[in-house]
């Protein structure tokens, strides 16, 4: 570690994993279930404000169990947009990305709006920095750290950021529906009712947010996860969707994780694979010239996709 990133670490480190994961909000078995996640995160961040040169990061990261890797990516894309965020010459995000953190794109794009939101600058702003398909993910991000740090005002009073336009605040509840994920401690139940207090419009996004998550970072059992299924009801779709998304940051980082395998069979009706190569294939050909974002468009294709599938199961 040099000395600057020693200073770096004590004026922005994060002191405690645990008291991230037992703020108001949170009940007990979010630490029981996800501590490894907490650490993974937390210790890809610090590494980077220790030492942001590539040729010793990745390193560092990639010494990380591989179910938790993408993880701590996520942690890296934080520190590394806290640190060009206070050098914004500097592009550390966008070289990261494009060299050694290419196959974690979307947890370290995730990072990137953890620290956006941490930092508390406006995350629209950042994304000509970005992938411009795959940029959008800094909004979810923001949500899932807004959901985290400022839960009176996130989730008991509904409260998003005034700055973000009306299709931000979709991926922004899609954030928000990890961090409920998380912060129920995958209790199904809680993570519904939770879910039940927003408005009808606002709830699609949330169940996207719940089936990326808990195929990603997983914390349930398959009876949990076909709960999750059959409280999600209308939502299922959206279940879908996320699983798959997760499943094809698994397979491009080169660990398809048993939870995410068990959330495809059980959302998508199809292997873990198979979903991947849905999310691969509805990327193909987007416009990128359109009033709406290839992203939105991306997401309705894969969406689409998964009711013909689930239809031909019927």
């Amino acid at each position: 570690m040099t000395a600057f990133g020693t200073l770096r670490r004590l004026m922005f480190g994060i002191p405690s994993e645990k008291a991230v994961f037992t703020r108001p909000g949170f009940v007990k078995e979010a630490w029981i279930r996800f501590q490894p996640v907490a650490h993974a995160l937390v210790e890809g961040y610090h590494a980077t404000l220790e030492d942001s040169r590539f040729e010793v990061l990745v390193p560092r990261l990639d010494a990380v169990d591989a179910e938790l890797r993408g993880f701590a990516y996520e942690g890296a894309g934080m520190g590394l947009a806290a640190l060009d965020i206070m050098a914004p010459w500097k592009n550390r995000v966008k070289s990261f990305v494009e060299g050694p953190g290419a196959p974690h794109i979307y947890p370290t794009y995730v990072g990137v709006g953890l620290a956006l939101a941490r930092l508390h600058r406006p995350a629209e702003k950042f994304l000509p920095r970005l992938d411009p398909l795959l940029g959008w993910v800094i909004i979810d991000g923001y949500g899932f750290h807004e959901g985290f740090f400022a839960w009176k005002r996130t989730v008991q009073k509904k409260i998003v950021p005034a700055h973000f336009s009306s299709y931000a605040r979709r991926l922004f509840d899609q954030g928000l529906g990890r961090c409920l994920w998380f912060a129920s401690g995958a209790l199904v139940d809680r993570v519904s009712g939770l879910i039940a207090t927003f408005p009808l419009e606002r709830q699609v996004d949330l169940w996207s947010g719940v089936g990326l998550a808990s195929a990603f970072a997983g914390g349930a059992s398959r009876s949990e996860i076909e709960m999750v299924r059959a409280t999600a009801g209308a939502y299922r779709l959206q279940l879908a969707r996320g699983a798959a998304v997760a499943a094809k940051g698994r397979q491009d980082a080169g660990k398809m994780a048993f939870h995410t395998e068990l959330a495809c069979q059980v959302y998508c009706g199809l292997s873990g694979k198979m979903a991947a190569q849905i999310v691969e294939d509805t990327s193909k050909d987007l416009p990128t010239n359109g009033d709406e974002p290839a992203y939105e468009i991306w997401r309705q294709r894969t969406q689409a996709q998964f009711a013909l599938e689930l239809e031909r199961k019927k």
